[in-house]
């Protein structure tokens, strides 16, 4: 199962690297009673009301039983299962959405209940076989199986021709792209336990309520339940396709037991190679990633950027921070030459910004880079992980934008880092490290100015810095040798000054061998 047939099918890996052990495992729902979804009245509160009231039962696990035609689907099965367009929700009624939704099988066996919502009223969604095309016709059998995501729909690209641009499916994962894009990397509702040893833990959207737009309005409104082993949740997805497509999230939390390791907007995506580590590669591509970077803007007014890698082993890295401004994993390369795949578009790939809302207090920005040998597997997750324990019978709230698009989209006065480049030295001795610098801050210096670089590393030994106006680029470029002596690992930070006045953001970065 090559990466290229998954994105070309429409439906990108939906973190397919965790959710290999969560969907294939099977498990029966508990026979005790619980709470559960039901059609009738719907406002802006039932959902956080059910998610309150289940999180005050055990939790019970759904049934990913199905019939024996379609147990053991394969990927090219269950992309050969297809809702038909003709058949989508809303799909007669000349609004500016459209919902198709997933078969039960492959990776997905469990059901996911979904609702439409309309004059204050909640509906299911309803199934049949019927509203699927079946390549394989073996595949089509009579059982009420229901669904087990969401694809939505809208003129995104051209107007009165709807494309999807955004899709619920797998655990609580979720992804979306601006116009013009093609997918890359995922978002999810909670993680976690994210690179804890021990194992992770998939909270799973359990239910979806579609709330039927207004016509003419360019936003819809989607409800969904978060249900696991050591929580329940609400979500409220107000979303906004364009130029750029925004989430605007609220969420409530509602712990069964005392959760340690909790990961708060959620980002999961995928690095292979880069000018940073291509020694560890023979790969025709100069690039291969659907994102290069971990960029966040801390509480205090820093601007950080921290390269991703694919390690050797796996990496932990945590940014302290308290109330931040933002955080998002970010793909900055945007020509064809960067990348030199034409089938799988990496300069086309979302960058994904996250915009808190209210005060977050203290806590951090995490990123987990794990060893992957090809781009097939999503590797890396960063998210927000508050300083204290999410408690056992508490209720918690986080309010956030997501900011799906080409960019961040708040402006900087900062010159960016737009290429972390290493190799071996000469003598082999050490490294070269060269960083190109771009951005109105460093095109326009005074003919006076003398820029520097302020460089440190926790070991080994930083030489031969060197300065230079970048006349391929407009900006500058700082060039440094590290040795590194037997240090196995080496955080290394650098920062282009003019005088005491910086220059560019803090780049960051975690060497190992």
């Amino acid at each position: 199962m090559l990466r290229r047939d998954l994105v070309q099918g429409g439906l990108g890996l939906s973190g397919i690297a965790f959710l290999s052990s969560l969907g294939l495992r099977p498990s029966q729902a508990a026979s005790a009673p619980r709470t559960a979804p039901e059609a009738g009245p719907f406002d802006g509160s039932t959902v956080q009301h059910l998610a309150q009231k289940m999180a005050t039962e055990p939790y019970q696990a759904p049934n990913t039983t199905l019939p024996s035609a379609i147990a053991h689907m394969t990927w090219d099965d269950f992309r050969g299962v297809n809702y038909r367009p003709d058949q989508a929700l809303w799909h007669d009624q000349k609004l500016g959405f459209q919902a198709q939704f997933f078969p039960r099988g492959f990776l997905y066996p469990a059901k996911v209940d979904m609702f439409e919502v309309a004059d204050g009223k909640a509906a299911p969604v309803p199934y049949t076989p019927d509203l699927f095309n079946y390549d394989n016709p073996k595949l089509k059998v009579p059982d009420n199986l229901g669904y087990s995501g969401l694809r939505i729909l809208s003129p995104i690209n051209k107007p009165d021709v709807f494309e999807e641009f955004c899709v619920f499916l797998g655990a609580s994962y979720f992804r979306a792209v601006a116009k013009g894009q093609v997918y890359g990397l995922s978002a999810r509702g909670l993680a976690i336990g994210t690179g804890d040893p021990k194992g992770e833990e998939f909270a799973r959207f359990s239910a979806f309520w579609l709330v039927r737009p207004p016509a003419g309005q360019n936003s819809l409104v989607v409800y969904a339940l978060l249900d696991s082993q050591s929580v329940t949740g609400a979500f409220k997805f107000t979303i906004t396709p364009g130029n750029e497509t925004v989430f605007d999230v609220e969420s409530s939390l509602f712990p069964r037991v005392d959760i340690t390791e909790p990961g708060i907007a959620t980002l999961t995506g995928m690095f292979y190679f880069d000018a940073n580590n291509r020694n560890k590669v023979n790969d025709w591509r100069p690039a291969a990633h659907d994102s290069e970077g971990l960029s966040m803007w801390t509480g205090s007014g820093a601007q950080l950027w921290r390269p991703l890698n694919d390690p050797a082993a796996l990496q932990f890295s945590a940014f302290q921070d308290s109330s931040p401004h933002g955080f998002g994993l970010m793909q900055r390369k945007r020509a064809f030459f960067d990348y030199q795949d034409v089938a799988l578009q990496y300069e086309k790939r979302p960058s994904l910004w996250i915009e808190p809302i209210g005060d977050w207090g203290q806590g951090a920005v995490d990123l987990v880079e794990i060893p992957s040998p090809n781009e097939v597997n999503d590797n890396i997750v960063s998210f927000w992980r508050p300083k204290d324990k999410l408690a056992a019978k508490g209720q918690y709230n986080f309010t956030y934008r997501m900011h799906w698009g080409w960019d961040n989209p708040q402006p900087t006065q900062l010159g960016r880092i737009v290429d972390t480049r290493i190799g071996n030295s000469d003598d082999h001795s050490g490294l070269e490290i060269v960083l190109d610098i771009v951005g109105d801050a460093v095109k326009t210096l005074p003919a006076d100015a003398k820029p520097h670089a302020q460089l440190s590393a926790s070991a080994g030994k930083i030489s031969a810095v060197v300065v230079e106006p970048n006349p391929a680029t407009g900006g500058q470029r700082i060039m440094f040798t590290l040795e590194p002596g037997d240090a196995k690992l080496i955080e290394l930070s650098g920062v282009l000054m003019n005088d005491q006045t910086p220059l560019s953001e803090t780049w960051l970065y975690r060497w190992t061998p």
